[in-house]
């Protein structure tokens, strides 16, 4: 059965925002390699409409080349987006979603297949909340953002992590691998 993986960037102080870190060539590459292993990537409008940066890239290539095999990865992976306001996507690999978040993830999960990848905040809180997250990826980046929205703050409920790997990144940005622990 497949994982349901949640996958996101945030600072030292739990700011979120994808323009507070400091990606780099070996985060890029990590990314890309990630997306190879999905089956389908999970994102709220808010976060679907700024990963449509990369089609720009895919348009007109960057001189990092990892920044481009990124582009190339995103662009293949299939990606449900989850929104009240969109009616329409152009993405040629994207689709509205037609069910709600519990419902589209159970229907997922009962299929063969690679792993399920959630990569925006508020459908983690969800998921968390559902219970439905076996991995949480955090890719914590050496910045203290100072300001921002943090990605826990809208969490009530004590919810236990076990860790159970570390991946180091020469830049200083560390992946922390967790599994929620079950009540």
């Amino acid at each position: 059965m497949r994982k349901v993986i949640a996958a996101i960037n945030m600072t030292l102080d739990g700011v979120f925002d994808h323009t507070a870190g400091i990606p780099d060539e070996e985060v890029h590459q990590h990314y890309a390699d990630l997306l190879a292993e999905a089956d389908v990537m999970l994102y709220g409008r808010i976060t679907y409409q700024l990963m449509e940066f990369w089609r720009t890239i895919l348009a007109n290539p960057s001189e990092e080349k990892t920044m481009n095999e990124f582009a190339v990865a995103i662009d293949k992976v299939p990606k449900i987006v989850f929104s009240h306001s969109l009616t329409a996507i152009d993405w040629e690999s994207a689709s509205l979603a037609t069910r709600n978040l519990e419902e589209e993830v159970f229907a997922w999960k009962q299929q063969s297949g690679k792993d399920i990848f959630v990569g925006s905040r508020s459908l983690i809180l969800q998921l968390l909340k559902l219970n439905l997250i076996e991995e949480l990826q955090l890719c914590v980046y050496p910045v203290i953002a100072g300001s921002g929205s943090l990605l826990f703050e809208d969490i009530k409920d004590r919810t236990l992590l076990k860790l159970v790997k570390t991946k180091t990144f020469t830049g200083g940005a560390i992946i922390l691998y967790y599994q929620p622990k079950r009540r």
